[in-house]
């Protein structure tokens, strides 16, 4: 892009009236707002299939969501919305259409001339026969014993995605527990092995290539291990894959009904719905996977079909483009208040900012704002007792997501859910409402304190508030509704790259690290001081001490 059009790009009219709109509103105040407007969380929520997201504690006026909007169609992002999910090529750096939405049967998309459906479809059935039959006992391993652990090996994208849906959704009594290993230093593999049978265990391999390094580590300690107990002709029974690369599954041995495709235009962050989710549908069954690809489909429908002001994972987008592009606003926490989503943190960590991380426009031209932000949390009763501190008095800029169920898992013991929604509600009202000094000080008047203890510790405990918040609930958290919350995710970051003109699809920014660590990996395997940096030269000296 050139400075003509990146200043063409600035100076939209949308975007020229929030530049003034977020001048001339720096006074607004949540607790005046609900204040004066009792419609204030009718009008600034929406619900779709059991989802309903609340952004009335959004530092937003209905003039601000108008020109979002407004923005929005400047942008043209209704014709955006409908390249991707028609299968245009929306990866321009790759020259790639990213069909993430066809693995879950939303299309219809044509790639090299050929429909993407047959293609999805074959390919799913393939590898949620195999899901059923490791679970039910029909495939066993070499010795005729069934499988009973389970460990998927690959990393990010291979990793994250379905090893969330198994933590989120895998029920206690399961046949066969599935474990995840993606860790370089060998340490995840070991702990997933203790007490492990090899002659009961099966490892799924996930690499598109068959050659990231991580991944490749770990598969090849794990053949190791069990070629330790086992003769080389198990190796057939006891892995399976995901790759395009067949000559190095042969290699490897994979079986060729033990191995499933992925394709090129399937993005690793988006890959959780194809094959790459065989060890989660292990995990749940084949039936409750479809049902995970059935909730996702239908948010691309609502995403696909609705209006641009009621369309959950648009104006979820233009709110965090408003709060980060305007706003100054530089991170954005998730606190899911249900165990089962512990995991939902780190997989949204890779979702937004290996795509927003990206400081050139799609034409190469430097971006015209800032794009993105710093992604963490946990889940929300734990933040209470570590961070949340810094959320409701620190001075760093935060929007938050607040995620609950309102009916949760049968227990065998007793829970507090009822209990864990109060505490959501009351974190998300306290972050917008805050306390001011005089509420301090007539607290403090009535637990008895004296003037001057009051005077000492009023600044102390005033909460500013006015700290943004969506809070989002699900009904249930089923394997359909946590199909909906990520599919909505995945089309919000869609939103915001759209809105500020950057590729979400590629990701360069992961490439060099990997280019630059194999070559390191040889100066410190051969001993090379003179190529390493200081750091690398310490690490030697200290690895021949501890060997000596």
């Amino acid at each position: 892009m050139s400075l003509e059009k990146t200043d063409s790009l600035r100076s939209r009219p949308a975007w020229s009236r929030l530049v003034t709109h977020a001048k001339d509103n720096r006074a607004f105040n949540l607790e005046q707002a609900f204040l004066a407007d009792r419609a204030r969380y009718r009008d600034f929520s929406l619900e779709v299939n059991d989802l309903l997201v609340d952004y009335s504690r959004c530092l937003v006026t209905r003039d601000t969501i108008q020109l979002l909007v407004e923005l929005a169609e400047e942008a043209g992002l209704g014709s955006n919305i409908e390249a991707l999910l028609a299968g245009e090529i929306v990866n321009g750096t790759e020259r790639r259409a990213a069909l993430h939405t066809a693995l879950r049967g939303t299309g219809p998309a044509i790639v090299d001339g050929k429909p993407v459906e047959p293609l999805v479809s074959a390919e799913l059935d393939l590898f949620l026969a195999y899901a059923d039959a490791v679970r039910s006992g029909a495939r066993v391993g070499y010795s005729g014993k069934r499988i009973e652990r389970v460990i998927n090996i690959g990393i990010g994208g291979s990793d994250l995605g379905p090893r969330l849906v198994s933590d989120a959704l895998q029920a206690a009594e399961e046949p066969v527990r599935v474990r995840y290993v993606a860790g370089i230093d060998g340490q995840e593999l070991e702990r997933s092995l203790r007490g492990a049978d090899p002659e009961t265990t099966l490892f799924v391999i996930c690499s598109k290539t068959f050659s990231t390094l991580e991944t490749r580590l770990n598969a090849d300690a794990a053949k190791s291990w069990l070629l330790a107990k086992l003769p080389a002709e198990a190796v057939t029974c006891h892995f399976a894959a995901v790759s395009v690369n067949h000559a190095a599954m042969d290699e490897f041995g994979i079986a060729k009904d033990a191995r499933f495709s992925i394709w090129d235009w399937v993005g690793g962050r988006f890959s959780l719905w194809s094959a790459i989710g065989v060890s989660s549908a292990i995990a749940i069954g084949g039936a409750a996977f479809r049902q995970l690809l059935a909730g996702a489909a239908g948010m691309d429908q609502h995403f696909r079909s609705r209006p641009l002001a009621e369309n959950i994972p648009v104006v979820l987008g233009l709110l965090s483009v408003w709060q980060q592009s305007f706003l100054g606003i530089t991170d954005h926490v998730i606190l899911p208040y249900d165990q089962r989503l512990e995991l939902l943190p780190a997989y949204l960590q890779q979702l937004f900012m290996e795509s927003l991380g990206k400081s050139v426009c799609n034409d190469g031209s430097p971006v015209y704002c800032s794009t993105g932000a710093s992604v963490w949390g946990t889940v929300g009763s734990h933040s209470q007792h570590s961070f949340a501190q810094l959320l409701h008095q620190g001075t760093a800029s935060i929007q938050v997501d607040y995620i609950g169920t309102v009916a949760g898992p049968r227990l065998s013991v007793a829970g507090g859910q009822v209990e864990g929604l109060a505490n959501m509600i009351a974190q998300s009202e306290s972050l917008a409402l805050g306390q001011d000094e005089s509420s301090v000080q007539e607290s403090l008047a009535a637990s008895g304190k004296d003037a001057a203890e009051i005077e000492r510790l009023s600044a102390h405990r005033v909460h500013p508030g006015n700290r943004p918040s969506v809070m989002l609930l699900l009904r249930e958290l089923s394997p359909r509704m946590l199909g909906a919350l990520l599919a909505m995710y995945e089309h919000q970051v869609y939103v915001q790259a759209m809105i500020w003109d950057i590729n979400p699809f590629d990701q360069w920014g992961v490439e060099l690290g990997k280019v630059r660590a194999g070559q390191y990996a040889e100066y410190l395997k051969n001993g090379d001081t003179e190529k390493l940096p200081g750091i690398g030269q310490s690490i030697l000296t200290w690895q021949r001490k501890s060997s000596g």
